[in-house]
This record gives C-alpha cells, structure tokens and sequence, in this order.
C-alpha cells in the first residue's frame, strides 16, 4: 500500500469521532451527500499533487469562459470582472509561492474556484455555469500540450540547426559507414550526422499534425451532452486561440486521442534520439576513437581515475523505455474506456507530463553536448578503407566494364577471398593477379579502390559525394530558415 493511503487509513482508524467534531472542507459538488468523503479516499483520489501544473490554463480558460458568460448575459459584466480580477489575483499568488493547494479539494479546477469564491463572493460561484470539470479538464490539457507541442517543436529545430552546422563544419570528412554493426562502405561524416537531421524533420512535421488536430476546443459541451443556457463557444474558441471547436460534445469530454498521438510521436523522437546517443557511446570507446565528448557531458568513476564515461548519452538512451512506458500506460488506461468521461482519465496527466519534460530535457541538452564533442577525423579516416569496404567500387567498376552485376560481385567475393587469406588490402593486390580473377581488370582499378574516390563517385541523389552532401546541406538550411 502506498505510504500516503496507508496513512490516511490509520488515521481514519483512529479518530473515532473527531471527524464531526472537525469538519472538513466542503465539497462543490456536496449537495447530493451526507456523509464526508473517507480519509482513504481523499488521499486516493486527489490529483492536485500533479495537476497543479495546469494553473496557468485553467485560469486561462476560466477568463475566456467568464468573458463568454457575460457577453451572452448570462452573467453581468461586472461580475465577469470580479471573476478575472479574482483569477488575475490568484494567478499572481501562485506565481509569488502564496498559495496553498489543498487535497481535499481534488483537483486543481476545484481549487481555483474555491479560492475565488473566498475571495470574491457569490460572483465566484457563477463561474462554473454552463460547463463541467470533464470539459474543463480536456480543455486544460489541450492548452498544456499546446504550449509543450510549440516549445519541444523549437527544440527539435535548435537541434536540427546543430547539427546541420557541426556537418557543414565537417563536410569533406571521410569515415566508414556500416550495416549490421560491420564497416560497409565509405561515406562522409557530414552526410552521416544529416541522417539524423532527416529523422528530426519528420519528428518535427509528427508535432506540427498533431499539434493541428489537437488545435479544437472542448469547452461548452459541459458534462457530454452540452447546455441549455445561450453560450458562444466561438467567441471562447477565437480568445483561446483555437482553430476549430469539438463538433460532438461527447467525443470532446472523452477523447484522449491528442494526447496518445503526443505521445507517440514522442516515442519517435527519442528512438531517433536514442540512436544517435549508442552511436555517441560506441564512438567515444577506445574501440572506436572516433570521438571525444567535452568534460561538461561526461563523468567519471567512483574507482577507477582514468575513466571518462559517456553518462549524458547512456540517460538520453535509457530514458527511452520511460517514454515508451508512458505511451502504452495511456493507449492501455483508454483501451476499454465507455463514452462519456471516466475518472481512469484522471490518469492521463502523468504520462502526458513526464514525456513533456523528459524528452524536452533530452533535446535540450542533446543541442549542448553536441558542439562540445571533438571529431577524430584522422581516426575515422583511417579505418574508412579498411574491412574492405571498397569492394562495391570494385564491383561497380566490373560493371561499367560490362559485366553483369551478378558476375561482378562474385568476382569481387573471390577477390577479398584471396585477400583475407593473404592478409592484404584490396589496393595492394597484385595487378595480375586480379586480372586472373577477371580479364575485364586493368591498371586502372586502383583509382578507384581509394575511400576519398569512393566518396567522391557516389553522385546519385542523396549520396554521399561531396556535391551531394553540400545540396542536402543547403537543402536543410533553407527548410529550417522557413520553418
């Protein structure tokens, strides 16, 4: 049992009949009830110790929706400012630390009208007509994520702008490219470290479409069904700032989708991210060589001096699984969920705030670290042409000779065969004995057994010449100055 219910039940235990003799804060929604909530209960269901971060917009929304009340004269104007100036003075003293939330009123809607109420009087007490915490809530979220969406969008680009510069900077480095973890072929680091700017631009485009589908207000459809009262969800749409309003008031109080499709494209990221931190931990081991991580982004032993320890890259690696964890903890919270809303979704919010920061976090100091490594270009050149990773070229060469593919890379096979077992490059064969593998062979076949020649004749669009590069280079300049 966890300790706060556990506390909460004993204390309950043991108070006997002090509980009417202190009696609680009232509920808004006690009308109907003659009993107090249970202690066990209160400290079960409250969600104030996390949601409270909504602060901002719950007020936001609550503004807009008094603004809305008056206009429709379903509230007197000078009501509706008492209730901002109210909220304004609210907002202020949750801002300055002055403000004492409280679990026994749940939740952070419950908390705010309360206090407003204390503060202001019956107008306090309007504030709520023609809506309910189900469409409040939705709405809430919806102007977090908002906000988290635009901000994690700038971050990604940030990045993105990192590492287009730390590959411009790099552009006519020479490192060898691998598949299944073995040396294949040689490709330019600039157009290596552009794969993962590629992979953030669809990041990027998976939170501009979410961002646009979660753009909808819900406020005014109430519990699920709506009000009979005159309101204009459109003018509380337009003060919001919201591009369209839910159409069904019960898929807006119960649909959850918007925060799913945040998470998953979160999921995407940090498996992007994920990725190039293993190759950051691969390349700083002595294995490797092929980089050096600035002091600032690593740690060190607790018993061994000399280690220099990649921790930033292994946290932004593990962090992962937490993502992931939070997306399956909603789809599964959702999965069996009747319409309309259910108090389950008050389980939204963790996932939803912990992938926010977590991943905001990741970016953010993935945009740090970045700049502060130092590229071993001698080392990454070194070991471009080794593990014969040339013996495409050689293929290719076979075929611009006019041997078919097929043949070609057989030849080339038995080539590096011949290789290994003499433990010789393919540039230091003998002539003829190549020409014993082929008589297509000739003198000329060194030129292009050389890992800068490699590099140089790989034109093809999206290839790793250095022309190529450069084009993909400008390419992602001119898309991130639009965006």
């Amino acid at each position: 049992m966890v300790k706060p219910l556990k506390k909460a039940l004993n204390k309950e235990m043991t108070a006997g009949t002090d509980r009417t003799r202190c009696k609680p804060k009232e509920k808004l929604w006690s009308g109907r009830f003659k009993e107090p909530t249970s202690a066990a209960v209160e400290s079960f269901t409250e969600s104030i110790s996390f949601d409270r971060r909504l602060w901002r917009h719950d007020i936001q929304g609550s503004i807009a929706h008094a603004h809305m009340l008056a206009a429709q004269r379903i509230i007197t104007a000078k009501e509706a400012d008492e209730i901002t100036r109210g909220l304004e003075s609210i907002a202020a003293d949750i801002t300055a630390g002055a403000f004492t939330f409280s679990t026994d009123l749940e939740d952070i809607h419950m908390n705010i009208e309360s206090n407003l109420t204390s503060r202001i009087g019956d107008s306090g007490k309007k504030l709520h007509t023609a809506r309910s915490r189900n469409d409040q809530v939705a709405l809430d979220l919806r102007l977090y994520l908002r906000d988290e969406i635009r901000s994690i969008i700038s971050l990604i680009q940030g990045l993105e702008e990192t590492i287009v510069t730390i590959a411009e900077q790099h552009a006519d480095v020479i490192m060898p490219g691998y598949t299944h973890l073995q040396r294949a072929q040689p490709v330019l680091l600039a157009h290596h470290l552009l794969a993962y700017v590629a992979m953030l631009d669809r990041d990027r485009d998976r939170f501009s479409d979410c961002l646009r589908r979660m753009d909808v207000m819900p406020l005014g459809a109430c519990a699920l069904s709506g009000t009979s009262l005159p309101t204009d969800r459109a003018m509380v749409a337009k003060q919001l700032g919201f591009r369209a309003i839910a159409i069904n008031s019960i898929d807006a109080v119960s649909d959850r989708d918007f925060a799913v499709e945040f998470l998953a494209a979160s999921a995407v990221l940090i498996m992007h991210l994920s990725r190039f931190a293993e190759e950051l931990v691969l390349w700083s081991t002595e294995e490797f060589r092929f980089i050096e991580i600035s002091d600032r982004f690593t740690t060190g032993s607790s018993i061994m001096p000399q280690k220099k320890n990649p921790d930033v890259a292994e946290l932004i690696r593990g962090k992962t699984g937490r993502v992931y964890g939070n997306l399956i903890s909603l789809l599964t919270l959702m999965k069996g969920l009747p319409l309309a809303y259910n108090r389950d979704m008050q389980e939204d919010k963790l996932p939803v705030f912990d992938t926010a920061d977590t991943i905001s976090s990741c970016l953010a100091v993935m945009t740090g670290m970045m700049p502060a490594i130092t590229f071993n270009t001698a080392r990454m050149k070194a070991t471009a042409g080794e593990g014969y990773s040339t013996a495409t070229d050689l293929a290719e060469y076979l075929v611009r000779k006019g041997v078919p593919f097929r043949e070609a890379h057989s030849i080339t096979g038995k080539i590096v065969f011949h290789c290994i077992k003499n433990n010789i490059g393919l540039e230091s064969a003998d002539l003829a004995v190549l020409k014993s593998f082929s008589p297509a062979i000739s003198a000329d076949v060194y030129s292009i057994l050389d890992p800068a020649s490699s590099v140089r004749v790989r034109t093809s669009y999206g290839g790793t010449s250095p022309g190529e590069v450069r084009r993909q280079i400008r390419h992602y300049r001119n898309v991130l100055k639009k965006k």
